[in-house]
């Protein structure tokens, strides 16, 4: 086992919570996901992970005595389905990806960490979903000192979306210092970033070329010295052990993925014309983004067992077209190395269902640094 602080991640997803928890200070030793295309990204992106595709609801303490062997993680992270908690879709109580929840503080339970945090849409907290989450959480609450909810804003912690969540931290008090709301609020002073800082280096998009199934790297328009701080740091290199072989050799050559354009007839790029930055498109709802504002949450749409529905993609701020995969990617706060998948499709399901790592990034720092004291 790693010498860092080691982490699960549930329902992990392409892993935007678990990159997070990487930069943080944590080493992810296992991450599962029931979806097999959202988590391909997953082991290309953390090749010292163990990523299991597997319905976190099915699996027991044999699963994790043979995955860990007699190692017990610090921490479990994960943020279990919430189409039945969102305030946009049917809202059905009976929804069974509900009683994922319940699997989550199971495993709480199973793998007794020193710390959990999961993540999901504000409704799990409304009137009629609550007593979902609370009964989920009842037989952990004697172990574990569970955190009143948190409804944060990603903006709020350096990412350039608006995208609200809520997190629910427990911990152990036997084996960590306490940790208080206060320890995860935001710093007053920091910085807005705007959707110029995330996006405007990047290149306008290119027609998809060479093989359905191969990723496509293209070059950036800007150099680098050109760019915002916050574009200045999308374009670094991991550290060692994180990033695809190839997408990290790409990025030494000036060279990234995820520009592939999506075409418009000329009928709705004449629509998207007329479209001033920060209103909305009134045919197809979609919004314009505005340099000098934020964007909004970015949704992932649903899987061809629920109809193959695509979200909205927000226009980008000056050209008449939808953002590209590498532009939602550095808007929902993604490095320019971390690799989705070959179709754009996949891509923005992956990046809408994802925790934004900068703010993954926040809250596990802080409990690290509650571990090292």
């Amino acid at each position: 086992m790693p010498q860092k602080p080691t982490i699960v991640d549930l329902f992990s997803g392409c892993g935007g919570f678990g990159l997070g928890a990487e930069l943080a200070g944590f080493s992810c030793i296992a991450a599962i996901d029931i979806d097999p295309t959202l988590q391909s990204a997953y082991q290309t992106n953390f090749p010292r992970t163990k990523a299991f595709q597997a319905d976190v609801g099915t699996l027991g303490k044999s699963f994790w005595q043979h995955t860990l062997g007699k190692h017990r993680p610090n921490g479990v992270i994960g943020g279990p389905p919430c189409q039945g908690f969102s305030r946009i879709g049917k809202r059905d109580k009976k929804d069974p990806r509900n009683n994922l929840v319940q699997s989550f503080f199971d495993h709480i339970a199973m793998l007794d960490p020193d710390f959990f945090i999961m993540e999901n849409v504000e409704g799990i907290l409304d009137t009629n979903t609550i007593d979902v989450l609370t009964s989920a959480m009842e037989p952990v609450s004697t172990r574990f000192r569970i955190l009143d909810p948190m409804i944060i804003t990603a903006s709020d912690y350096g990412a350039p979306t608006k995208r609200q969540r809520v997190i629910i931290v427990g911990y152990n008090p036997s084996r960590m210092n306490a940790l208080s709301i206060s320890d995860f609020t935001p710093l007053k002073k920091m910085k807005t970033v705007t959707v110029q800082d995330a996006i405007f280096d990047l290149p306008s998009p290119i027609m998809k070329s060479g093989q359905r199934n191969e990723h496509v790297f293209s070059s950036y328009r800007h150099p680098y010295n050109a760019s915002s701080n916050y574009a200045q740091l999308a374009r670094s290199l991991p550290r060692v052990g994180l990033g695809a072989e190839t997408a990290v050799k790409n990025l030494r050559n000036g060279l990234v993925s995820g520009l592939e354009v999506t075409q418009h007839t000329q009928a709705v790029v004449d629509r998207f014309a007329d479209v001033k930055q920060g209103t909305t498109e009134a045919i197809s709802r979609y919004p314009r983004l505005s340099w000098q504002g934020l964007c909004p949450t970015l949704r992932a749409g649903t899987g061809r067992d629920k109809g193959s529905y695509q979200a909205m993609r927000p226009i980008h701020p000056s050209e008449n077209r939808v953002i590209t995969v590498r532009e939602a990617a550095r808007l929902q706060g993604f490095p320019d190395w971390f690799q989705f998948h070959p179709t754009k499709w996949h891509s923005f399901r992956m990046i809408g269902n994802s925790v934004s790592p900068i703010v993954s990034k926040h809250l596990l720092g802080k409990i690290k640094n509650k571990l090292d004291n």
